[in-house]
Parts: C-alpha cells; sequence; structure tokens
C-alpha cells in the first residue's frame, strides 16, 4: 500500500544527532496505512515538557507527542509527530539500543498514534506492539518489546 504523504520535518532541537529527513521519511510512510499530511517535529526538553503541560496536563517530559487532526479533506489524515531528541538520546542509551533505531521506533510509533492505535488497554497494547514490530522489522530493526 502507497498512500499519499504530504511530510513537513522541522528540527527545533540542539541534539547534535539528529535522523535526516529522508530516513524520517521512510519510517513515517511505512507506518502509513492512508494518505496524510504530517509534521514531525524534533524539539528540546523545554518545549515537549510544555507541550505536554499545555495539552495533556502532564509534567513530565516525553519522548514523543501525537496530535491527530482527523480526516482534514475526505481521505486525508492530518496531525503532528513531536519527537523530543534529548529523552530518545537518553532511552536509547539506557535501553542498549543505537540512537537511530530508537528514533525510527519513536517515529513510527507516533505515526501509529497519529492513525488511531493506542496502547492505554492490554488489547491494544498488543496489537499496536505488534503493528510496531513489523514495520521494524523491514528496516532490519529488532523489535523493541523483546529482549
Amino acid at each position: 500500500m502507497n498512500p499519499g504523504l504530504s511530510l513537513s520535518v522541522q528540527y527545533a532541537s540542539e541534539a547534535d544527532v539528529l535522523p535526516g529527513r529522508a530516513q524520517i521519511r521512510r519510517w513515517v510512510a511505512a507506518a502509513l496505512e492512508r494518505a496524510a499530511v504530517i509534521t514531525v517535529r524534533l524539539v528540546d526538553a523545554d518545549e515537549a515538557r510544555a507541550l505536554n503541560r499545555n495539552f495533556r496536563g502532564k509534567t513530565y517530559v516525553p519522548n514523543v507527542l501525537t496530535f491527530e487532526y482527523g480526516e482534514i479533506s475526505p481521505g486525508m489524515l492530518g496531525g503532528d509527530v513531536v519527537i523530543c531528541a534529548p529523552v530518545v538520546e537518553r532511552e536509547a542509551r539506557e535501553q542498549g539500543k543505537t540512537l537511530q533505531h530508537h528514533y525510527a521506533h519513536m517515529t513510527v510509533h507516533g505515526v501509529l498514534h497519529l492513525q488511531g492505535y493506542d496502547h492505554v488497554d492490554p488489547v491494544d497494547a498488543g496489537i499496536m506492539e505488534t503493528r510496531e514490530a513489523v514495520i521494524l522489522k523491514r528496516f532490519r530493526i529488532p523489535s523493541p518489546y523483546t529482549s
């Protein structure tokens, strides 16, 4: 399946190592199940914390936030995926993953949320995690849910 994709990648982070636009596009496209207009924004902790506080009422710095805008035109989904570079770097280090693999996971995770996938309920979490693992495998990235 090759849905239409309009993608904007925004760099708003001081991190030394960030994935390139072409790589982000590949990850987004692999996770996309329908046509979409998506912005992926890579940010630092202050912006991620402010967005999490202002839109979710949470005070911590998240690794990824997804803002779903629903169907913005017939058959076209819209939304933003915000990835916090310092958190992704820390988590990759703590989990013994490459930084590139963790960025891939957070991008795929965010795009799946944008399409309605969730992980609050254990059954839904299993569906989402399986979908993530299948997508990441295309990039030869091990499942983030197995050791």
